[in-house]
């Protein structure tokens, strides 16, 4: 998870104040294994830079001499990092860590929405889902894109059977985007995370089918903005979001 992921699921404005929570977490848990005499894996290492994929500067002191840290290179930072993140995932004893620091687990449940989005069906495009896909299959600096990969297909159809709603080759970057209008309620949102799940994984597929050197990218595009209830559920799958394209049109 992203440094600002976790601030705007916790309401923080300023991700850089992550630091001490982040901190605490890390001492806390270096505390809690030297009373059990066992090592406590830094479970804050999952919190990463956006521009690095790595921790921050501060991850260094919870894993070794802290001027180690920073003489090694990136892919070094890479691979250790990597190593305590599966240490991190196989570590058995989480819930007697938040016993012993006397915290309640989060528990997020979203079982009813995501049965709800598997069962409804299609009720055919809308004029508001029409147009803002068209708006979007023009302007591929809405997603990161450079205007001459312009304009995008609509109704891309993929080995799957499914028809992305605008499809960008941008040549070393392959990028389906996935629109919603603002008719769309929180299930249909759900549906289109779920989509952009799907969408990823068929273009890789592809990519590598076609012998492609090329990197797959799905994004969700909302008229409207996602609602608070809905974050964790947009980190947990590693969707890419992005809100309040009607301001733009």
């Amino acid at each position: 998870m992203f440094y600002q992921q976790l601030a705007t699921e916790m309401g923080m404005p300023n991700p850089r104040n992550l630091n001490y929570v982040l901190g605490s977490v890390g001492r806390s848990l270096i505390e809690l294994g030297e009373r059990w005499r066992e090592i406590t894996p830094p479970i804050q290492c999952l919190v990463i830079n956006q521009a690095y994929k790595l921790p921050g500067e501060g991850f260094g002191w919870f894993i070794s001499d802290s001027a180690d840290w920073r003489e090694l290179s990136k892919r070094q930072r890479s691979a250790l990092t990597q190593a305590v993140m599966q240490q991190i995932y196989a570590y058995p004893k989480w819930q007697a860590v938040l016993l012993a620091l006397d915290l309640a687990p989060v528990k997020t449940n979203f079982t009813d929405l995501v049965s709800r989005a598997s069962s409804r069906g299609g009720s055919g495009e809308s004029e508001d889902h029409r147009r803002l896909k068209e708006f979007v299959r023009c302007r591929p600096r809405l997603i990161g894109l450079a205007n001459r990969y312009g304009p995008g297909v609509a109704e891309k159809c993929v080995p799957s059977g499914d028809r992305i709603d605008v499809f960008f080759d941008a040549g070393d970057e392959w990028v389906g985007v996935e629109v919603k209008s603002a008719r769309s309620d929180e299930v249909d949102l759900v549906r289109g995370l779920f989509q952009c799940v799907k969408y990823k994984a068929v273009l890789n597929a592809m990519l590598v089918v076609e012998q492609r050197n090329a990197n797959a990218r799905a994004v969700l595009v909302l008229e409207g903005v996602l609602p608070d209830g809905l974050l964790p559920m947009k980190h947990m799958l590693g969707v890419e979001v992005i809100e309040n394209v009607a301001s733009s049109m």
